[in-house]
């Protein structure tokens, strides 16, 4: 399908949703639940009262709205039954919970003729309510980065699954480093409505040291930085030889086996590290979807039940700057996979028995 090369207006009103309650809503939502209230060690009363996203949120207002505007045709293309599953190809199996590193959920791209200029600027919204404000520009770069300089919208596609303001429904974005997700907590169990994956190559396939001007890179350096806290003894639990497969997300629930250090054997300086370092990767998203991260977090028993994993392999310059590093849980997985250059992948639950239709 031929692209249109059409840039969102920003400034626009006219998207069937009043831009200015848009931002409203997600700044009253970033005030109500900030980093800083939500602690992991202690009792973590904040993010048990902390909204997780519901059916009124931004992005899931503007998913409700751009459905309304879809014609019979598009739904066709794009919109799909909560249970849908693909039976060919790579995306075999629950597409709703599919996630890969490089992928077009569907066929039209955002910037297409596919859709009207009002429905892409509507898809802006959404994704705009689905990320912090804050890193707006920062995702930009990194879209812009790896897809050869196209802009926002020109190589990413979208599905919608159930009936959006429905009791089951979510809106997916997908492409190159990217796998987004907004469901108004009607998913159960799960945090950011399912797997979700983000990464950049900022200077090409293979980045060199240091992964210059990798917009998530210093996520790396804040975890490198529990590394060097660690004792002889410690250094040598937390430092793994191989890396497992890098779409490995799947909750192991209480079968053991989770790679590393466990947390539980950190001391409070080192755990305060960590702690800071859970927030860097949470920081990306919406609040709300923070908030019912760090929920899951706490019922899965915190951090304590957690293991801090680090990789000799993929050591890109071999100086012991661990690119490649992951923290996981019972039903929490987090895998910064730096080498060639950066792939995350996200797996968080409130109960393990959640499963991922996961391929690298």
């Amino acid at each position: 399908m031929e692209k249109k090369k059409v840039c969102p207006d920003c400034e626009s009103t006219d998207v069937g949703l009043d831009r200015r309650d848009f931002l409203r809503t997600v700044g009253a939502t970033a005030a109500a639940v900030s980093a800083a209230s939500l602690p992991l060690f202690a009792t973590a009363r904040a993010a048990e009262s902390a909204a997780a996203p519901t059916k009124a949120s931004a992005a899931e207002t503007a998913v409700k709205g751009l459905y309304e505007t879809l014609t019979d045709a598009q739904k066709k293309e794009i919109c799909f039954a909560w249970d849908f599953v693909e039976t060919t190809g790579k995306k075999r199996g629950l597409l709703r919970t599919h996630v890969s590193n490089n992928w077009q959920i569907t066929e039209p791209h955002i910037r297409s003729e596919f859709f009207t200029k009002k429905q892409q600027m509507i898809i802006h919204d959404v994704w705009k309510g689905i990320i912090n404000p804050e890193w707006e520009a920062k995702f930009r770069k990194q879209l812009k980065d790896d897809t050869d300089g196209e802009e926002w919208g020109a190589q990413q596609s979208i599905a919608i699954f159930g009936t959006p303001g429905s009791d089951q429904f979510e809106f997916v974005m997908t492409g190159r480093h990217m796998t987004l997700r907004a469901d108004g907590n009607t998913e159960s169990h799960v945090a950011f409505g399912g797997p979700i994956f983000y990464g950049h190559a900022a200077s090409g396939f293979k980045e060199r040291v240091h992964h210059p001007n990798n917009v998530f890179w210093p996520q790396a350096i804040q975890a490198n930085k529990i590394y060097t806290l660690l004792d002889g003894k410690q250094q040598q639990k937390a430092l793994v030889t191989a890396r497992p497969k890098e779409s490995a997300i799947s909750l192991r629930g209480g079968k053991g086996g989770i790679p590393g250090i466990r947390v539980a054997e950190l001391s409070g300086d080192q755990k305060k590290e960590l702690q800071k370092t859970l927030m860097m990767l949470l920081d990306p998203f919406r609040k709300e979807d923070q908030a019912e991260a760090l929920a899951c977090i706490k019922k899965q028993g915190g951090l304590d039940k957690c293991g801090l994993a680090f990789y000799k392999d993929g050591d890109i310059g071999e100086d012991g700057e661990w690119d490649n590093w992951r923290l996981e849980g019972p039903s929490f997985v987090w895998y910064f996979r730096g080498s060639p250059h950066v792939h995350v992948w996200v797996n968080v639950a409130d109960d393990p028995s959640v499963k991922t239709n996961a391929r690298g």
